[in-house]
């Protein structure tokens, strides 16, 4: 069974290279949604299936501590697993977002097999 991604980031390099990593991790994808910030990608879950969320944080408009907040507070939202990608990597920050909500979190850079470990528990083992 493949799963459904989405993948928020403001620049639309590092949204690519995400999905190649993903397709590269050997997990099944099916669609793969991407948002180049939080409000936009409230508008594409509330209207869209997906499986995970990977997120940034730095982001304008809407921001990853500003949209994993808005998720949790959406009574649908809020079970769709959130997967933090930065380049903060601070303890501080870790734990920021873990307290909003997100159940995992990877600093850039990271290689395929770092993001399929992080992604597995959070999609039922990987199917």
């Amino acid at each position: 069974m493949a799963f459904h991604f989405m993948v928020v980031d403001d620049s639309a390099a590092m949204r690519e290279f995400i999905v190649r990593v993903i397709e590269l991790s050997g997990l099944e994808v099916g669609t793969c949604m991407q948002a180049s910030n939080g409000r936009e990608a409230l508008d594409l879950l509330r209207a869209n299936w997906i499986d995970i969320v990977l997120t940034d944080i730095n982001m304008p408009v809407m921001n990853g501590e500003q949209f994993v907040t808005s998720m949790f507070e959406d009574e649908m939202l809020r079970k769709i697993p959130v997967l933090v990608i930065s380049t903060d990597g601070s303890e501080r920050r870790v734990q920021r977002m873990m307290s909003l909500g997100a159940r995992g979190y990877v600093k850039k850079p990271f290689s395929p097999e770092t993001l399929r470990r992080s992604m597995e528990p959070l999609l039922g083992g990987g199917r």
